[in-house]
């Protein structure tokens, strides 16, 4: 506090707030502030930016769009022959088309049938033993070349989807199963702990803590193993799958450019299309909790 000499003020009966006399000396209170300041409104909380932005909605369809365009207008003036007419005509395209995208849609259910329970079930304590084989199995798929391991599938199997899909499946288990292993094992232990401690059952604590917490890096493993999936389906051609890989062979086969530009460029804009797609739901599908403040 400080002091100030007495005044007219000090005989008045009104005197400022936070301001006292003491044996004839004015005193005011340090911080003291009159009421408009202790009145003033809180200022309004800070707005979260949206999570997906304009930019990252449209940017890339737009970007797909014009490379398929140029493709179109590059096909209305080439000299097609008859040999790739015939490769192209008859819903061909189409044909090749929905099967990879079917190739790619089962081949991923799949995946994550069997990669995140396998995930979750090896962080329990009853079967982390079992971990390091489990890994060392996944890793053993995706390090073989995928030529390699479908060729055997189709000795053993036959000529066939089924030879593919299964091909497919082990290239793609590894990346969603490490990721929900490493995203279970990274939660904070005091928090496990805490949700025990207020009643919560195990099965409670694992899909309302656990799995929430690991959801960004199981999100990010699902999303290499549907570009990842894109990829390899060009491969099942070689086991009677059909899919884009169909145009591919067809056009280096025959050496016709037109076929292979159109089962090139259709397997690009596929897998960045999935791309996309994936990243979007990466950031729609992350708990909100888990959003860094402002």
């Amino acid at each position: 506090m400080r002091a100030s000499a007495s005044g007219s003020s000090g005989s008045s009966g009104w005197r400022p707030e936070g301001e006292h006399e003491v044996r004839g000396h004015t005193f005011r209170d340090e911080g003291g502030g009159s009421s408009d300041e202790a009145a003033a409104p809180p200022p309004p909380p800070a707005v979260k930016p949206p999570r997906v932005t304009w930019r990252k909605l449209t940017f890339l369809p737009v970007v797909l769009i014009a490379v398929l365009l140029a493709t179109w207008l590059w096909f209305e003036q080439a000299d097609l022959d008859a040999l790739t007419r015939n490769a192209l005509s008859n819903g061909q395209v189409t044909k090749a088309l929905w099967q990879h995208i079917q190739l790619t849609v089962i081949s991923t259910f799949f995946v994550l049938v069997i990669a995140i329970p396998l995930g979750v079930l090896l962080t329990r304590r009853m079967f982390r033993r079992a971990t390091p084989a489990a890994m060392a199995l996944a890793n053993m798929g995706q390090a073989t070349p995928a030529i390699g391991l479908l060729a055997l599938l189709v000795i053993w199997l036959g000529i066939g989807r089924r030879a593919a899909l299964i091909g497919i499946i082990a290239y793609a288990v590894l990346p969603v199963l490490s990721n929900t292993i490493a995203g279970l094992k990274a939660n904070d232990p005091t928090l496990l702990e805490a949700a025990r401690g207020i009643g919560m059952s195990p099965p409670g604590v694992l899909t309302r803590v656990e799995l929430p917490l690991a959801v960004p890096l199981i999100l990010a493993g699902v999303r290499t193993a549907l570009v990842l999936n894109v990829g390899t389906a060009t491969l099942a051609t070689f086991g009677g799958g059909g899919g884009l890989g169909v145009l591919i062979t067809t056009g280096i086969t025959s050496q016709r450019m037109p076929v292979l530009v159109v089962g090139s460029v259709l397997t690009v804009v596929l897998a960045l299309l999935v791309d996309w797609l994936a990243s979007l739901a990466e950031l729609l599908l992350r708990p909100r909790g888990l959003e860094a403040g402002p």
